[in-house]
């Protein structure tokens, strides 16, 4: 006697939904750099992306109701020398983003409210430690103001943004060879990193302790990549020996053997994965690759469910991921990726099909929240906290004294770039003033000299 064996879920019927045409991003120059990272990163107000650029690096920051043909002499940021690598929102001031860059620095801007309206060419900060190229940033998920950096050098840095110093250091006895992928834990104590020696590592970062690690997750030579799930697991994608891409879920308790391998196929791009721990879904993003593959994770065997994949004709150069905060929850949308084309940027939206237009509690539980639970200080003292928790229930509205809050943050090195460009453009005014005292002299004296001659005649 046959018993049902499909199993019940209620994600198993999300599908990806493309905008329209008006609502994508037209004629942005996508980078032609090969780095496996996404090129993208989006938050409820602005969308980032690394562009082509003559001279430099560069990446385009657009208010996300910009929509539509983008202006080719729009602004962008400009402040590298070398091409952009990885760009990243602080989770905790949507204004604030970071770059790494092939120029060995990582710099912090701050993008005003309405996007930008000249070329922005001077940092908040720069932060200056790596010897070679800066391919990952990622901001701690719970502390403010507190990011890490790894390079082509084999070194990953933690930096203290607001005082731009690096607090620490995990140097090349952790990693003997280039740092694939990096991801902090939810509550950030702990990062786990993908090396190419081959090694898959948990890391407490403050004590610099490898807690522990995995010889070869995939078999293959190319690229691993590596993210925190729920109940302590983490989720890797690689390639097997007969490069086949693969994703594997492991018990960070028992590494020995994956709590699950699935093949996928035989494409050579690699696996992207992004998270959500509210659902409880990982997408997979092949960069090259024309589909989003999703996952459900469960707490059972067999652990790793298949759900669906959107496909769509055209290839993927990169991937942006909105933050669960700038979703349409009228809509029962879950997700909603930023694919880049070559020439464009197109919104994807993973729906969950339902009839009512209710808010639904069970798919939008209490998400992380824009406010830091930790200042950095705590962090480095060995404080950890989860994300501060805000419902979703009558949709997010952003706080109005964000902004206030990374001047505070950010504060030695604001206050001294800021002294900086203040006596600077208090020395061009004087200047200016000079030479036009000295104008208006030579003018009265004409005057003067005018007025002889007629009193003369």
């Amino acid at each position: 006697m046959s018993r049902q064996v499909v199993r019940s879920s209620k994600f198993r019927h999300v599908f990806g939904q493309p905008a329209k045409a008006d609502q994508c991003y037209e004629d942005v120059r996508v980078s032609q750099t090969t780095w496996d990272s996404g090129f993208c990163a989006v938050n409820p107000k602005f969308l980032a992306l690394i562009c082509e650029a003559s001279g430099g690096g560069a990446f385009l920051v657009l208010p996300l109701c910009k929509t539509g043909r983008v202006d080719k002499n729009a602004p962008t940021v400009c402040g590298h020398t070398a091409p952009v690598l990885d760009i990243a929102w602080c989770p905790h001031n949507d204004n604030v983003i970071a770059s790494g860059s092939e120029d060995c620095t990582v710099m912090v801007w701050e993008i005003p409210d309405g996007g930008l309206t000249l070329p922005l060419r001077e940092p908040v900060v720069t932060l200056e430690g790596h010897t070679k190229r800066v391919g990952i940033v990622a901001w701690h998920p719970t502390a403010q103001n507190v990011l890490l950096s790894a390079g082509c050098d084999n070194v990953i840095l933690v930096w203290d943004v607001g005082t731009g110093a690096a607090v620490l250091t995990l140097g090349s006895d952790v990693h003997p060879d280039t740092v694939y992928s990096v991801d902090w834990s939810r509550d950030g104590a702990l990062i786990c990193t993908s090396c190419r020696d081959k090694r898959l590592r948990i890391i407490e970062p403050r004590k610099g302790t490898v807690v522990v690690e995995k010889d070869r997750p995939h078999e293959g030579t190319r690229p691993v990549h590596a993210v925190f799930v729920s109940d302590g697991k983490i989720l890797t994608t690689g390639f097997s020996r007969m490069s086949e891409r693969q994703v594997a879920l492991w018990d960070t308790k028992h590494l020995e053997e994956p709590l699950s391998l699935q093949e996928l196929d035989t494409s050579s791009g690699v696996l992207l994965p992004f998270f959500d721990p509210d659902t409880n879904i990982v997408y997979l993003c092949g960069k090259g690759d024309s589909s989003i593959r999703y996952f459900e994770i469960t707490s059972e065997a067999p652990f790793l469910h298949y759900l669906s994949m959107f496909s769509s004709k055209e290839s993927q150069r990169g991937m942006g991921y909105m933050p669960k905060r700038g979703l349409e929850v009228n809509k029962c949308e879950i997700a909603r990726f930023y694919k880049l084309h070559e020439r464009k940027c197109e919104p994807i939206a993973m729906t969950v099909p339902r009839k009512s237009d209710l808010f639904q509690e069970d798919l939008y539980p209490p998400t992380a929240g824009p406010d830091p639970a930790l200042t950095a200080e705590e962090w480095l003292a060995g404080r950890d906290a989860g994300p501060l928790l805000i419902s979703l229930k009558d949709g997010y509205v952003p706080p109005k004294s964000r902004e206030l809050c990374v001047n505070r943050g950010l504060s030695v090195s604001r206050r001294k770039a800021t002294s900086e460009t203040s006596s600077d453009v208090i020395s061009r005014l004087e200047e200016e003033l000079r030479k036009l005292q000295t104008t208006v002299q030579e003018l009265q004296k004409r005057v003067d000299r005018l007025e002889d001659t007629v009193q003369a005649k």
